[in-house]
C-alpha cells in the first residue's frame, strides 16, 4: 500500500499530521510494517540576521550571505593555467575550521569606514532539523505512506480503511493520493468494471447474429449471474480477495459460461425441432452436453495453472585430451 499526503503547509506540519495517520494505523492490525519517506532528522544550523544591527555598522545584508557563503561553502573566482592545464582558484575556509557552529566566530565582514566586524555579533544561530529529502507529489510538498498487508485484509479495504482514518485526521489544506501499485488498484477498479459491462453487451450482441434471435442470447447469458455468485462465494470461502487478477478470472468465467449456454441452447432448439417438447429437450439435452461441458472447464482450468520450467540442463564436462 503507497498512501500519499499532499499539503502546501510547512514540512513539520506535515511531519505532525503524518504522525497522526501513523496512530490511526496502529489501531488496524491488517496494515502491518507501516513506513513513511519523510523525516526530519538532518541537522541544519540557521543563520538570522539582525538586521537592524548590521544596518547600524553599515553592513548589507547580502555582504554577509555572501560571506557565509564564500567561507563555508566555497566560491570560484577565478582560473589560472600552469603547464598546459587549467586550475580553478575557489576560497573557502579549510575543512578544520568548519566543522562546528563556533567556527562561525571566525567570519568577518567589512562595516562602515572598513572596520572588521565578527560575524557572531550580526547573527544569531540556532540548531534544527530539517527533512533529510524534499520530496513532491503533483507539485506539492507530500509524504508517502508505506505498508504491508496481512494475508486476510485486501488493498481495497486498507484504502477505505485510509480514507476514513484521513477525513478524521486531515485539516483544511491537505488531499491525498495514491501511488505504486495501490494507484494502479484505483484506475484498474473503473476500468475492469467497463470492461465487464461491454464484455456482457459484445457477447449478447454476437450471440443475437448467430441464433437470429433475442431470446436465446438471454436465455444462455442468464446463467452469468448465478456463476458470478458461486465464483464470489468461492472467493470468500478460499480466503481470497477481489483484486486485478480475480476480476480478470470473472471476466473470463463470463465466455466461458456463456460457451456452455450455447452448447445446451443450441441442442435443445435441435432436438425441438425434431418434435420433442421443451422440458424433455432440455433434459435430454443438459445430459448429453454434460461431457462437452467437464472437458472444456476442465481444459481452461488446468490452463490457467502455473507451469513448472523445467529444469536447466547440467552442464557436459570439458574433456582433455593428452597431448
Amino acid at each position: 500500500m503507497n498512501f500519499v499526503i499532499q499539503t502546501s503547509d510547512s514540512y513539520q506540519a506535515l511531519n505532525q499530521v503524518v504522525r497522526q495517520m501513523l496512530d490511526e494505523i496502529a489501531k488496524q492490525p491488517g496494515i502491518l510494517q507501516p513506513d513513511v519517506d519523510l523525516r526530519l532528522n538532518k541537522p541544519e544550523l540557521r543563520l538570522d540576521i539582525d538586521r537592524a544591527k548590521a544596518a547600524d555598522m553599515g553592513v548589507p545584508v547580502d555582504a554577509v550571505a555572501k560571506a557565509v557563503e564564500t567561507m563555508l561553502g566555497g566560491r570560484n573566482v577565478t582560473r589560472y593555467k600552469r603547464d598546459a592545464e587549467q586550475y580553478d582558484v575557489i576560497v573557502q575556509i579549510q575543512s578544520s575550521g568548519r566543522t562546528t557552529p563556533e567556527d562561525i566566530d571566525g567570519i568577518y565582514v567589512r562595516g562602515r569606514n572598513d572596520t572588521v566586524i565578527p560575524l557572531s555579533a550580526l547573527v544569531k544561530i540556532s540548531e534544527n532539523v530539517s527533512p533529510r529529502e524534499l520530496n513532491h507529489f503533483g507539485q506539492r510538498r507530500s509524504a508517502t505512506i508505506s505498508a504491508n498487508l496481512s494475508p486476510d485484509y485486501s488493498l481495497g479495504e486498507a484504502l477505505t480503511f485510509m480514507n476514513q482514518a484521513a477525513g478524521r485526521v486531515l485539516k483544511p489544506g491537505y488531499t491525498t493520493d495514491l501511488n505504486g501499485t495501490s494507484r494502479e488498484f484505483r484506475n484498474s477498479q473503473g476500468a475492469l468494471a467497463i470492461v465487464f459491462v461491454l464484455s456482457l453487451v459484445f457477447i449478447f450482441l454476437v450471440l443475437a447474429a448467430q441464433f437470429e434471435s433475442f431470446l436465446d442470447p438471454l436465455v444462455i447469458m442468464l446463467a452469468v449471474p448465478l456463476s458470478m455468485i458461486g465464483a464470489l462465494l468461492a472467493l470468500k470461502w478460499s480466503g481470497g480477495s477481489l483484486n486485478v487478477y480475480s476480476q480478470i478470472g470473472l471476466i473470463t468465467l463470463v465466455g466461458l459460461i456463456t460457451k456452455h449456454g450455447i452448447l445446451i441452447v443450441e441442442f435443445t432448439n435441435q432436438l425441438r425441432e425434431h418434435g420433442l417438447a421443451t422440458v424433455d429437450a432440455i433434459v435430454k439435452a443438459a445430459g448429453q452436453r454434460l461431457r462437452p461441458i467437464l472437458m472444456t472447464t476442465g481444459a481452461m482450468v488446468l490452463g490457467a495453472l502455473p507451469r513448472r520450467s523445467p529444469p536447466a540442463p547440467a552442464p557436459k564436462a570439458a574433456s582433455r585430451s593428452a597431448g
